[in-house]
């Protein structure tokens, strides 16, 4: 998708491996279950933890990917 001109995040737990394949903009996910919240928070809690990553996310697709 970026060779075609279209940013891509990856949020993950697992960076090393995102790194290994090759990913340009990677977020730090919460678990591997549920890298976008975390279910043993309670709702308005899980809610800011997902906002916050999600806004990561967002940043990071604003970042030249590296290479270009």
């Amino acid at each position: 998708m970026e060779k075609a001109g279209i940013p891509v995040c990856q949020v993950t737990s697992v960076v090393p491996i995102a790194k290994m394949v090759g990913s340009n903009r990677i977020v730090q996910g919460t678990g591997i279950v549920h890298p976008l919240g975390a279910a043993d928070l309670p709702p308005d809690e899980e809610k800011e933890l997902r906002r916050k990553t999600v806004l990561q996310a967002l940043e990071a697709l604003k970042s030249e990917a590296p290479g270009r």
